[in-house]
């Protein structure tokens, strides 16, 4: 099947309708969210979220000046909480080259902005990405693990298909808008939780021109 990009958004944004993503209070809490998420659920991720906001920990500075063992406690939640911890940390560091301020951080282009947050340990193309497109609000496709099991399904790209080449897919085939990128995202984020699962649920699924549908 031809890939089309538009159609599986509409189809999707009609099924679900406007998802309202990233699920944090702040850009900062987003940011870190982006680290927690690695590996685990959103669920998990928020929880932890949540202690370093009660705990007022949620900051740059707050997080480049606490304990590590008082880190990992919060952080278990979220699972891998002592690597978790280093890239928090990390992601703390590169800001403070920023003055710890978000808009210094994205007054940078698109691209040079990805290569800056690239650098940062712990920081690959999906999280990249994710802060490009939910705190930068710029016109980047996140690609994840239910993109990719989505696209193959739907018989677009094949399992060995990399991150790039499935961004490309998405950049070339639809109206290159921030917040469609960012609905896009979070649609397929729903639809996988619903419907396109690691066992596919397929009764009642909106896309109907999927390979899977009827099988």
């Amino acid at each position: 099947m031809k890939p089309n990009p538009q159609k599986l958004f509409d189809v999707l944004y009609g099924a679900y309708g406007p998802q309202h993503w990233w699920p944090a209070k702040s850009i900062e809490a987003m940011m870190v969210g982006v680290i927690l998420v690695q590996n685990t659920a959103w669920t998990q991720a928020a929880k932890v979220v949540d202690v370093l906001d009660a705990n007022n920990s949620l900051t740059w500075q707050a997080l480049r000046d606490i304990e590590d063992e008082k880190l990992w406690q919060w952080l278990r939640p979220a699972g891998y909480f002592r690597v978790k911890s280093q890239r928090l940390k990390a992601l703390a560091k590169f800001m403070a080259g920023y003055d710890d301020k978000i808009d210094k951080l994205f007054t940078l282009e698109t691209s040079e902005l990805r290569s800056k947050l690239l650098q940062v340990n712990g920081v690959g193309k999906e999280s990249a990405d994710s802060i490009i497109c939910y705190g930068a609000k710029r016109e980047v496709f996140v690609v994840d693990t239910y993109t990719r099991r989505l696209f193959v399904r739907l018989g677009w790209i094949s399992e060995k298909a990399g991150y790039d080449e499935i961004q490309k897919l998405v950049h070339n085939n639809i109206n290159k808008q921030a917040d469609i990128f960012n609905e896009y995202h979070a649609l397929i984020v729903q639809h996988a939780k619903e419907h396109c699962l690691k066992k596919p649920s397929c009764n009642n699924c909106p896309v109907k021109f999927c390979l899977k549908v009827g099988i």
